[in-house]
């Protein structure tokens, strides 16, 4: 049997270092598998990741998941599903947090709960109410953030009769400067270009054996009339005089 410390930390590995491509997120979700006695202890190493990470990893974890419950539910082990359905809204909410440092994320959100829905792995009550939060955030947070307080200080009392106001008041600005690490950013593009050309060639692809393209440009087109026969007749005609010509 294996060592659950070891494990944990294999898994914990492959959480950190993943990227775009599918392979990594598989990788890590047949290992996952592999050790399903485990599946407790596996999901939450899945919530810290997710609350410890930077926001770039976080949304590999977020299309992971997606690849974790689709293979649990082919190879017939919905327990992952059921731990996933049970904290998805804490997996929203380190994916996207309310505070706008996510704002980046929540199209990676929906997209994922989108295909979790589509795969009916999640309630269409639960898709509807997590909208409705994503709803708010999206828009980032201001870069700079200003607070001002105003205090009040007491100062002692003197023995001479003096006229000066015995209460001094002072004020204190703190200025939050949230700065986004350049490279966390071009890696994040680079992933996404990496997403949608995959996206792309998914989009056109095409079954390697069967009629299913043929019979779906069959059921696309409309049926023959009258008008497409005589434009036939035209066009024989047309590449007739070309010949003769």
């Amino acid at each position: 049997m294996a060592d659950p410390f070891e494990v944990r930390m294999r898994f914990t590995s492959q959480l950190q270092h993943l990227n775009a491509s599918v392979t990594s997120s598989q990788k890590a979700a047949q290992y996952a598998l592999k050790y399903r006695d485990m599946d407790e202890d596996l999901h939450s190493c899945i919530l810290e990741q997710l609350e410890r990470s930077s926001m770039n990893t976080r949304a590999n974890i977020m299309y992971f998941i997606e690849h974790l419950c689709d293979m649990a539910q082919r190879e017939g082990h919905m327990e992952f599903v059921r731990m996933i359905q049970r904290d998805i809204l804490r997996v929203v909410d380190a994916v996207a947090p309310g505070d706008g440092t996510g704002a980046a994320n929540v199209k990676v959100v929906r997209r994922v709960l989108s295909a979790l829905h589509q795969k009916s792995l999640l309630l269409p009550q639960t898709l509807t109410e997590i909208e409705a939060c994503l709803n708010e955030r999206d828009l980032p947070p201001p870069t700079t953030t200003t607070t001002t307080v105003t205090t009040h200080h007491h100062a002692p009392r003197r023995s001479n009769n003096s006229n000066s106001n015995p209460n001094t008041n002072g004020t204190v600005t703190a200025t939050t400067t949230i700065r986004l690490d350049k490279r966390q950013i071009e890696q994040r593009i680079e992933e996404d270009r990496e997403r949608h050309k995959r996206l792309r060639e998914s989009i056109w692809a095409v079954e390697a054996e069967g009629d299913g393209e043929f019979e779906r440009l069959w059921a696309e087109g409309s049926e023959v009339g009258e008008d497409d026969v005589v434009a036939g007749e035209e066009d024989r005609g047309e590449r007739g005089k070309g010949r003769v010509g």
